[in-house]
């Protein structure tokens, strides 16, 4: 019989020990390598993720536990956010390590239309054991579908061949896109000087009707009078991780054109007098991270401080709130409304967010005036609208059109017409949560509030174009797998809801009560837009294409 005092000491030398796992010192020596004297922030716990899985190729528990260690979180905190983003790959003792290179192939509508099963059916048998093949949503190139990645570097159009050619080039990494080095900024410089007053700016802006350019469609100038009149310091959070399927737009202007982009976010900051800016930029665009560095590194200190974070693989992100929590180094959940981001979002501070597109036409607007933006349109609507387009037609791309241009017009005037052998069958004009129209409804005006009426929107402008070789369902399965995979799982109505309606529309007749209920509840009770926007393409392909669904 072990003698109490025995079995007292025996019991404080346990609670000495420290608990769960303990940190290899190893480990913990490579990771200091690494942030070398970079701060220990929370906030910067994404980049740092990023960090250790591009110089190792993974996420080792040893250096999960380090890197917990170094900035003084539990471990549990660097997990939960490690294995929230599809790009991390998190290995444990019991686990291979990932090969070297992944190639990863885009499986959005686009892609999947011009072949990409046939490349993920393909490419593993033909680049062997040492390289990953992942199908992966949207990649941002669907103007080049089928689009890749191999490694960091984006291949548009891709063939088996030619991904088997970059994978034994070693050509993995991104180039650098060479652009006009101009930061002249003359209308920041005039807002600067005095010449121009922030009323005058922000008026200017309210008179062209300007709106958020990334989906929302909220008046611009608006939102700078509202975050200016919250007490500073105020924060801006600029978001380029353009997500939804057949978007590429914001990637477009970037690669030709950063400094636009860069004076209109200054002159924003300038205007509501922000203190720190936060760019968030998505992962798949290695080439445009590079560039924009560069482009950051030119401004001399002639702006507040910028900060460049990186996406990590969550379209989630692409919502404004959600964007917000990654920034902060968490996982990207949806935050409840209110308060705000106008009033509490980075850091708790008021913020004003804005899309990449919405401020790269600040500095036209200002420099050629409210008149000239207005003085384009069709169809009683003013503007200009830039569409990514994609599908069967000829010429894909960034086409920049009046607000208002129909589809058809789109279609015959900008992009070539259809392919050769292809007819107009339908049409998502707002990307995979916008909804699907029938040819027959081509001679809608595009813009903001033309389509609500008919279950649609405009959103991003991404607009998809089917023809009678395709299929309204199969439209409408692909986006709702995107979306089941793509929820951040936060509320039952989006978690459950994208799964169980992804189970109903794979049946051979899809049961419309049902899933009439199951869209209701999950526009009703979803906490942000996925969940509330996931069920337009189903609801339209019932309305619009009930042939497709029926025995």
């Amino acid at each position: 019989m072990i003698p109490i005092a025995a079995q007292g000491a025996s019991r404080e030398r346990k609670r000495q020990r420290p608990k769960g796992r303990q940190v290899d010192a190893a480990a913990l020596q490579q990771v200091r390598a690494l942030l070398g004297e970079a701060p220990r922030r929370r906030d910067l716990l994404i980049e740092y993720l990023h960090l250790i899985q591009d110089a190792h190729g993974c996420l080792s528990a040893p250096h999960l536990a380090a890197l917990a260690f170094e900035l003084r979180l539990a471990q549990v905190e660097v997990f939960e956010v490690a294995s929230f983003y599809h790009h991390f790959d998190i290995v444990r003792e019991d686990e291979p390590r990932p090969p070297a290179l992944t190639v990863r192939v885009c499986n959005g509508l686009s892609c999947e239309m011009a072949g990409a099963s046939h490349l993920l059916e393909r490419l593993p048998a033909l680049l062997g054991r040492e390289v990953r093949v992942l199908a992966a949503p949207c990649i941002g190139r669907c103007d080049q579908a089928p689009a890749a990645l191999v490694g960091q570097a984006a291949l548009g159009q891709a063939s088996c061949e030619s991904v088997a050619a970059a994978v034994a080039a070693g050509q993995i990494t991104p180039a650098t896109a060479a652009v006009k080095a101009d930061t002249k900024f003359a209308v920041l410089e005039a807002c600067l000087s005095g010449e121009r007053t922030v009323d005058a700016v922000i008026a200017e802006l309210e008179g062209s009707g300007l709106r958020g350019l990334g989906g929302a469609g909220f008046p611009a100038g608006r939102k700078w009078r509202i975050v200016r009149k919250e007490p500073g310091p105020r924060l801006m959070a600029v978001n380029i991780d353009e997500g939804e399927p057949g978007t590429f737009k914001d990637r477009f202007y970037l690669e030709r054109n950063p400094q636009q982009f860069i004076e209109g976010m200054l002159i924003a900051a300038w205007a509501v007098e922000i203190d720190e800016i936060y760019v968030y930029l998505r992962d798949e665009y290695h080439d445009c991270r590079k560039l924009l560095e560069r482009e950051l590194a030119r401004l001399d200190g002639r702006a507040p401080r910028i900060h460049l974070r990186r996406g990590a693989g969550a379209y989630i992100c692409g919502e404004e709130s959600a964007m917000i929590e990654s920034i902060e180094g968490k996982r990207g959940m949806p935050r409840l409304r209110p308060p705000y981001v106008a009033q509490k979002g980075l850091f708790g501070r008021p913020t004003l967010e804005h899309n990449f597109e919405t401020l790269y036409w600040v500095p036209e607007i200002l420099a050629k005036g409210a008149a000239w933006f207005n003085s384009h349109g069709r169809h009683g609507r003013q503007g200009l609208r830039s569409f990514s387009v994609s599908g069967r037609v000829k010429q894909p791309g960034v086409k920049l059109a009046p607000a208002g241009i129909t589809v058809r017009e789109l279609i015959e005037e900008y992009c070539g017409g259809m392919q050769e052998g292809h007819q107009l069958y339908a049409y998502l004009p707002g990307g995979a949560s916008g909804g699907i129209l029938p040819a027959s409804m081509s001679d809608i005006p595009l813009d903001f509030d033309t389509l609500q009426p008919y279950g649609c929107f405009i959103g991003s402008a991404a607009l998809i174009v089917l023809s009678q070789c395709d299929s309204a369902r199969a439209a409408a399965s692909n986006m709702m797998r995107f979306f089941q995979h793509e929820s951040c799982g936060q509320c039952t109505p989006c978690r459950v809801g994208t799964a169980k309606a992804a189970a109903l529309i794979g049946q051979p007749v899809w049961d419309a009560g049902l899933l009439g209920e199951l869209s209701q509840v999950m526009r009703d009770a979803s906490i942000c837009g996925l969940g509330q926007a996931a069920p337009n393409p189903v609801e339209c392909v019932l309305k619009y294409f009930p042939h497709e669904v029926a025995r």
